[in-house]
């Protein structure tokens, strides 16, 4: 028996009988899904300078050369 800690609301379930896993109930879910669509995650970035970007261009239109 393998028991976790639900992502959203923290309790403690057996993981292999939810069938909402990796969290413990449908509701955690749906918060969760809704968090992602509502996009209120999100992952960290830096802006590029402008030297950067026109390096990551180059790359860009090289690779589209080569196809």
């Amino acid at each position: 028996m393998l028991k976790v800690k639900c992502p959203h609301c923290k309790k403690e379930f057996e993981y292999y009988s939810s069938e909402f896993r990796p969290f413990c109930c449908e509701k955690c879910r749906l918060i969760d899904l809704g968090a992602w669509l509502d996009e209120s995650y999100s992952v960290p970035a830096q802006k590029l300078t402008e030297e950067e970007q026109e390096k990551l261009m180059q790359i860009v239109d090289e690779s589209n050369e080569e196809n």
